[in-house]
């Protein structure tokens, strides 16, 4: 089966590729030491992206979300950015529909990893520099195809407790993944409320695993 990312895809596919993606100072590769920069952190991630890419076929659809969700949980600022996915909406929730909802984002989350970046098929995930943006940094990295086709991602990337954290990606400069989350959550949000969006989210992660057994 060749590798999913390696297919030519509409961009709506090519955003949601995006969100798995994001990247932390605190991502340790095994073996290695702690990165401390921005652009050494994505170049980590990367790193282990691409190993799990390369074992991906022998790990399986639950393999590869084993391996990745712990990394995701250390990448991701996921309260702050499901905090901004919903919006204003979220200073009116309980404490505990702020976790439900956190905790069903970062399962999201890793599952596309898990599922997205099935296999490897001579991707070049490369880190091409990074500029200021306030208190925070955007890295801005290059995704090169077997094909030479390339998908630029940039990584706005903010300190957190002694690390970086990543709080939003932008395909090809300009398309805010959050954005694109925000719109979407606050129409579920206003049809279905907080357990029909963490329903909604699960869902997504049933079809993703549905898709990876049956290719």
């Amino acid at each position: 089966m060749a590798n999913r990312y390696t297919r030519r895809a509409p961009r709506g596919k090519i955003a949601s590729l995006c969100l798995a993606l994001f990247i932390v100072m605190g991502l340790v590769a095994p073996g290695s030491a702690a990165v401390s920069d921005p652009q050494g952190t994505v170049r980590a991630f990367y790193g282990v992206l691409l190993g799990t890419m390369r074992d991906g076929r022998s790990l399986g659809q639950s393999g590869r979300y084993g391996r990745l969700a712990p990394v995701v949980d250390r990448t991701f600022d996921i309260p702050t950015m499901t905090r901004l996915a919903i919006g204003p909406r979220w200073s009116t929730l309980s404490a505990a529909e702020q976790q439900q909802l956190i905790g069903a984002f970062a399962h999201y989350v890793a599952a596309t990893y898990a599922d997205r970046f099935d296999s490897y098929s001579g991707e070049q995930l490369q880190v091409t520099g990074q500029r200021p943006n306030g208190a925070d940094v955007i890295v801005q990295t290059k995704i090169i195809k077997s094909n030479g086709e390339t998908t630029e991602l940039d990584y706005l990337m903010r300190p957190s407790q002694g690390s970086w954290q990543i709080s939003d990606v932008y395909l090809d400069g300009t398309i805010s993944q959050l954005a694109v989350h925000r719109s979407e959550f606050h129409s579920i949000l206003q049809r279905e409320g907080v357990d029909g969006l963490v329903m909604a989210l699960d869902r997504k992660v049933d079809l993703l695993r549905s898709v990876a057994r049956s290719s």
